[in-house]
């Protein structure tokens, strides 16, 4: 009980003061294209303002290193905000260097949006990059999906999620798989059931009391199977905003099911670290993305 007790004052803390940077409305570097996902109007979208449309902005891979895999980023910011610069544009510019094209994703959040917004958002990228892909120079069965903090809960609901596209819809869209080929998890936030859960996530994206059986729907670690894609999590021993139980607990179910995983969990770091550059580094953590990179050539994606 001291424990739970504790866990959901600490989640309504990080509610309050955020342990990211919101800066959503920061324009993307270099003049990157922005998309917006439904040109007419998101479903259940309650008007047309900037917080109303979700958006992709991409970030094409150069030609002479493209490998064909692309990435949606989801930044962070505790289903209030987003995290976009570090957490989604900075991280972008990484997988270009690596020769992977990516797609940094503006979901819709609180306080105007719930749960399913920022799934049908995040489903919509995947479906989008995938029915473009020829278009774009991408592989449709390299498409992966990255997240932090938040957007990490984002990024293991998409996996975990039904995917199948709708063969009758009238948007061609639609028609396409929405499943990730594999998952990139930065300090996720996971449960919304358990004691290490983070209790200003759960309440942006489910409101006050939400309905127990929709709390369960949306704790990802309960809905693993063995057809989850394989995933790569990084977390920290020092993070107290979200602790590296919610990789941990994620982790140990993709190992249950069979799926492929790798997890990393450093001494040192806060939570909200990003790549672990520029004012961030210091320590170990900045070591992740080397260890992500080979990861995804030892799954055969670049």
């Amino acid at each position: 009980m001291k424990q739970r007790f504790f866990w959901s004052i600490l989640g309504l803390f990080f509610a309050v003061r955020p342990a990211v940077a919101i800066d959503e409305n920061t324009p993307a570097p270099d003049g990157a294209p922005v998309l917006a996902l439904w040109p007419d109007g998101a479903p259940g979208a309650a008007g047309t303002e900037t917080a109303d449309v979700p958006t992709l902005t991409y970030f094409p891979a150069p030609q002479h290193k493209a490998t064909g895999a692309a990435v949606v980023v989801c930044p962070g910011g505790g289903y209030g905000g987003l995290a976009i610069t570090y957490e989604g544009y900075e991280v972008a510019q990484w997988l270009n260097t690596a020769g992977v094209s990516a797609f940094v994703l503006k979901y819709r959040h609180a306080p105007k949006y719930h749960h399913p917004a920022p799934l049908q958002d995040a489903q919509r990228a995947i479906r989008t990059v995938r029915a473009r892909s020829a278009e774009w120079g991408i592989n449709p069965a390299k498409i992966g999906i990255l997240g932090f903090s938040a957007g990490g809960h984002l990024t293991a609901t998409t996996g975990v999620a039904k995917a199948d596209g709708d063969a009758a819809a009238t948007d061609p869209i639609e028609r396409v798989s929405a499943r990730p080929d594999f998952l990139i998890l930065g300090y996720p936030v996971i449960t919304m059931v358990g004691d290490y859960g983070h209790a200003g996530s759960r309440t942006n994206l489910l409101g006050e009391n939400p309905d127990p059986k929709l709390v369960e729907e949306v704790s990802p670690e309960l809905h693993v199977t063995k057809d989850t894609p394989p995933a790569f999590l990084v977390s920290t021993t020092q993070d107290t905003g979200v602790p590296a139980t919610n990789s941990v607990v994620f982790y140990q179910k993709l190992l249950d099911n069979g799926v492929p995983a790798e997890l990393h969990v450093f001494l040192e770091g806060q939570h909200g670290l990003g790549l672990g550059t520029g004012p961030r580094s210091g320590h170990a953590f900045s070591e992740w993305p080397d260890l992500c990179l080979k990861w995804l050539r030892a799954i055969g994606m670049i």
